[in-house]
Formats: structure tokens, C-alpha cells, sequence
């Protein structure tokens, strides 16, 4: 039986944490910049902890106004110390509820800029210290931190579609999002050959729903579900 992960973004102030913690074996925590805060954070935390589920920051350009949607020309000096205070935040109060922060992972608009962009890339891995980095086939940040020897990890989208390239359709295009649970859950299985995890965005409103539907998909295919990192 092959083990698999599956993660969600939490902590975003629109997520159903509880719902998703009981369903998840990862967990990326939103890190203030572009949702959260330290209360919110916190209580994240203490039920990951007390549910076994890893935890991930999550970490975005500073831009609550837009979700860390819109991309941001951030000088990498500047980048690197907006990462390291997001990791370092997180890494306090993880700890100080008995657990500790187990990978990054960039989240919306700085996930997709570090796929292509060397320099962003090595910010957010400078700001982060050693930790696995989580993230999408191909991206040079992944390369970067591989060759720096860290711990890299796929994942894939099941409730998101695809371009022939392999990236993911922009949000503003039709059909972008898959929003049926049961296509979710098979194109979970699908993935599921080819990461090391599957995420469920915990921004949908029936993210709870998709993720239970995944999760049953996935175990019914005989996967093992535990964390990555």
C-alpha cells in the first residue's frame, strides 16, 4: 500500500479549520501576510497537534487587500526577511503548543512566481532555513532547494484544472476550478501516482465536503494517508 499525503490551507479566516484537521494529515497554515493572524495561528496549531497533522507555513507576498493573489515585484532582500518572519512567527507558536513547523510552502501568487523566477526562489528558500519545501513539478524553486540539499515534495490540485504545459489554469478562466466533489475525489486518485500529496484549497466553501470525498477516494485505492514531512 503507498502512502500519500493530504494537505489543506488553513488558518485563512474563511476556512472551516476543525473540519479540515479531522481530514487532513498536513496542514498550511496561513502566516498573517496574506490571511491569519497569531489567535488564529494558534489555535491551528493546537488542534494540528493534537490531531497528529503536520504543520506547514505558508507563506505569501504581503497582501491581505488581495488574498496573496496579485504578483508583487518584492526586492529579494526584502522577500527573504517578509519569509522569515512569517516562518519564524509561526515557528513560536507551533512550539509553543507542543508542535513545530514541519515544511514550507508558498501560497497563491508567490507559489507561482517561484515555479519560473530564480531570484524570488532563493529568497523564499534563504528566509525559511532548511526546511522541506513543498510545492509544484517542475518548479525551479524545488531544483534550487534540491541542489542545496533540502528535502523537496510534490503536490497536485485535485480541484483545479490543468493546461497542456502542466500549470495550473489561471482563476479568471473558465472552468479553472473544479467545484463537483465526486470529479474532485477521482482526480485525486489520478494524481495520486505522481505526488507525494494532494491538496484540497481550504477557500472553497465546500472544502470541508471535498476533502472527505477525497480522502475516502483515496484510501479506497488502497493509499495510506500519513504526512509527508
Amino acid at each position: 500500500m503507498a502512502a500519500l499525503d493530504l494537505n489543506a490551507d488553513l488558518g485563512e479566516e474563511v476556512t472551516d479549520d476543525e473540519g479540515l484537521l479531522a481530514l487532513v494529515t498536513s496542514a498550511n497554515v496561513a502566516c498573517g501576510y496574506h490571511a491569519g493572524n497569531a489567535e488564529i495561528m494558534r489555535r491551528v496549531c493546537a488542534e494540528a497537534v493534537r490531531r497528529g497533522v503536520t504543520i506547514g507555513a505558508q507563506v505569501s507576498y504581503a497582501d491581505r487587500e488581495n488574498f496573496g493573489r496579485i504578483p508583487r515585484e518584492v526586492p529579494l532582500a526584502v522577500l527573504r526577511e517578509q519569509v522569515a518572519d512569517q516562518v519564524g512567527v509561526l515557528s513560536e507558536i507551533a512550539a509553543s503548543e507542543g508542535g513545530a513547523v514541519g515544511y514550507v510552502k508558498p501560497h497563491g501568487a508567490l507559489y507561482h512566481r517561484v515555479i519560473d523566477d530564480a531570484e524570488q526562489a532563493g529568497a523564499v528558500l534563504s528566509g525559511s532555513a532548511a526546511l522541506p519545501l513543498l510545492g509544484m513539478g517542475g518548479a525551479v524553486i524545488l531544483s534550487m532547494a534540491a541542489q542545496a540539499g533540502r528535502r523537496t515534495f510534490l503536490e497536485g490540485f485535485p480541484d483545479r484544472a490543468y493546461t497542456s504545459a502542466g500549470r495550473l489554469v489561471p482563476r479568471g478562466e473558465p472552468h479553472a476550478l473544479v467545484e463537483d466533489s465526486s470529479a474532485i475525489a477521482a482526480n485525486a486518485v489520478r494524481l495520486a501516482a505522481r505526488v507525494d500529496s494532494v491538496c484540497v484549497h481550504g477557500d472553497s466553501p465546500d472544502a470541508v465536503a471535498h476533502a472527505r470525498a477525497v480522502r475516502r477516494a483515496l484510501l479506497a485505492a488502497d493509499y495510506v494517508l500519513r504526512p509527508f514531512a
